[in-house]
């Protein structure tokens, strides 16, 4: 632990119920059992997310955005724009690509996602690791300067991708120094490392919003962030009550935030990748999605995770009958006997 982390007494002392979060979903992008992506699939799962109340982030780690050709990152902006109709904001993540100047990549990225209308979140890439502290921040500020409306950043633990990385506390202070970042996505997994990312914003620049990216402690939303989760996906309708009741300041925030962080652990235990298929599964077996394929070059879970799936679907209230569910979406995968 770093001799900066704060005490007990100060992770304590943030608590805040009662207020109003700022809560985006990183959408999945969903797949046919051919390998192409589900088009109709998607766009439904984004008019969805925002009919629940949330935001939508597209082409992210949860959409596969690494794992997409620039042409797809593009389709997938247009199909999120005609799900949204005209007007609604959305978010999507900014790449480089190995693009030998990374502001001109970024740059590119950032006007083509501004041409649908969207808000640009900068997703690192590996030529920014090597770079001190004031030439990433010098980066960022060329890349969200040239963002119509500002941009958000984001740091991303290398667990969840190798072109992620954690900022260290003297680029964070830099970063909230950039004027054109209207936030960041914190993804450290790190509750500690997320409190200081705090204190270090309520002390120079309360306005600066930090989103959550941490899916093992989705109750810093009561501690001063805001969250952009790819488990939000999973399930929006749960986390827009969950935000209702900790705005109301509501018990059942606590009852409701048990059974998401259940959730969380279960889907995003290591190998933190395998997350995506987790998600695709969950969908599915709730109704969301037709199928459950991912990306073809994306990590899956084993057939004994529907099983336990199925027990989070239960506990949030999202299967209406759960040995029939059981028939159609986990025993078929285990050899307990044909779908009922």
């Amino acid at each position: 632990m770093s001799p900066h982390d704060p005490s007990l007494s100060e992770a304590w002392s943030r608590l805040a119920p009662g207020r109003r979060l700022h809560g985006i979903a990183a959408a999945l992008l969903p797949y046919t059992a051919e390998g192409a992506i589900d088009w109709a699939g998607f766009e439904r799962h984004v008019a969805r997310t925002r009919a629940a109340g949330l935001d939508v982030a597209v082409n992210m780690d949860t959409g596969f955005g690494d794992l997409l050709t620039p042409d797809e990152r593009g389709a997938v902006l247009a199909a999120t724009r005609r799900a949204l109709g005209g007007g609604v904001r959305f978010y999507a993540g900014a790449y480089a690509g190995d693009a030998a100047d990374p502001v001109a990549g970024y740059r590119a990225s950032v006007s083509a996602i501004e041409a649908e209308g969207g808000t640009p979140v900068i997703v690192q890439c590996p030529a920014l690791h090597a770079m001190p502290a004031g030439a990433k921040a010098d980066v960022y500020r060329a890349v969200a300067g040239a963002a119509a409306d500002g941009a958000l950043g984001f740091e991303l633990s290398p667990r969840f991708a190798p072109h992620g990385e954690i900022w260290d506390d003297e680029t964070f202070e830099r970063i909230l120094a950039v004027p054109g970042l209207r936030g960041a996505k914190h993804s450290s997994l790190d509750r500690a490392t997320e409190l200081r990312r705090l204190a270090a914003r309520d002390r120079a620049r309360p306005e600066f919003r930090v989103y959550t990216g941490n899916d093992l402690a989705i109750d810093l939303v009561a501690s001063g962030s805001d969250y952009l989760l790819g488990l939000a996906t999973f399930a929006p309708e749960s986390f827009a009550a969950r935000d209702r009741a900790l705005e109301k300041g509501e018990l059942g925030f606590l009852e409701r935030n048990d059974a998401l962080q259940h959730l969380g652990n279960v889907a995003f235990r290591a190998p933190i990748p395998a997350y995506k298929h987790a998600a695709a599964v969950f969908l599915h077996m709730t109704g969301g999605l037709g199928g459950d394929a991912i990306h073809p070059r994306a990590p899956r879970r084993p057939a004994a995770d529907r099983a336990l799936l199925l027990d989070c679907a239960v506990r949030l209230g999202l299967v209406d009958d759960p040995e029939r569910a059981w028939c159609e979406h986990v025993a078929p995968h285990l050899g307990d006997g044909p779908a009922g």
